[in-house]
């Protein structure tokens, strides 16, 4: 795949209509209407704390989870926020991101931040 065909969306706005409104809805429509082969949203900061506690967002993760959008949590955060378990148990991937996230950057890739 090439790397014109990927989004990266680094989710860091705890707010659940920002949540709803933008990120779940860009990344479920950037699939559905093939604006994007594949879509990441990394999870990080106070959206961990969101994702392991709110039962709506964890409906809609899952949703979007069903429909090919891909999700990962930076460790650091879940770990500190305590919903690690959480996350992974919804299927969301959970890894350090500094340095990917250094990476991604570097490499001049699709990153929307929100």
């Amino acid at each position: 795949m090439n790397d014109e065909d990927h989004l990266y969306i680094l989710w860091t706005n705890g707010d659940p209509v920002t949540a709803d409104k933008m990120v779940f809805m860009y990344a479920l429509n950037g699939l559905k209407h093939g604006w994007w082969k594949e879509v990441t949203v990394i999870i990080w900061g106070s959206p961990a704390k969101l994702v392991g506690e709110d039962a709506d967002i964890q409906s809609k993760i899952k949703e979007l989870l069903a429909a090919g959008v891909e999700f990962s949590a930076c460790k650091a955060c879940a770990d500190q926020l305590g919903v690690t378990n959480k996350l992974e148990s919804l299927g969301i991937e959970v890894k350090y991101w500094g340095q990917p996230l250094t990476e991604l950057i570097r490499s001049e890739k699709f990153l929307l931040t929100i």
